[in-house]
């Protein structure tokens, strides 16, 4: 049930109402825990009829049905169990790695193009993460201390720049190889 879980952790910052929840879910948890705004809502509904959250009509709602969800006792001695239990580390499973083992067994598969596209998706999203690191945490001597959740949020933001720097760094490290022993691929070759 992690999204549950993240879904208390964000309505713990800030109780919302579902919609708000699901934008501010994409802007930061959803970095790192995916989950599309009808899968965010599905879950609201099952939370908070195993009594983990609770729901008011939002005062702003007017003849909608819009409501605020918090979380409740349950939710939150839910949350700390959960918190407490060991869980293994997530193996990498990306079919992009099946795919160059098949290039290196049975020859050039073309996946230079898809080489290029993956390092600039990961080169955008560190731009993105960059961008939210200079924006929310700047450095210098006209920045103010970090408060211990602020510290943490950084500290898991730094984590998301490593990853799509290594991960940029790799694939590009990848397309290298495959240009060094195939050549550029059609795409890439100048037209006459």
């Amino acid at each position: 049930m992690p999204l549950a879980h993240a879904l208390m952790t964000s309505l713990l910052e800030k109780p919302s109402s579902g919609y708000d929840l699901a934008r501010r879910f994409d802007k930061s948890i959803g970095f790192f825990w995916h989950a599309t705004h009808q899968q965010i809502y599905r879950e609201l509904a099952r939370m908070e009829s195993a009594g983990w959250i609770a729901s008011t009509a939002a005062p702003d709602g007017g003849r909608t049905r819009k409501r605020v969800y918090r979380v409740r006792d349950a939710g939150r001695d839910e949350l700390l169990a959960w918190a407490a239990t060991r869980t293994d580390p997530s193996d990498l499973r990306d079919d992009l790695m099946v795919r160059l083992r098949a290039d290196a067994a049975i020859g050039p598969l073309g996946l230079q193009p898809e080489m290029a596209r993956r390092a600039a998706l990961h080169a955008q999203k560190l731009a993105a993460y960059r961008a939210i690191e200079a924006r929310d945490f700047p450095d210098g001597e006209t920045a103010a201390p970090l408060t211990r959740e602020a510290a943490l949020q950084r500290h898991i933001l730094r984590l998301g720049v490593r990853y799509e720097q290594e991960w940029l760094d790799w694939t590009r490290e990848a397309l290298q190889l495959l240009v060094q022993w195939d050549g550029p691929a059609q795409s890439d070759t100048p037209s006459p």
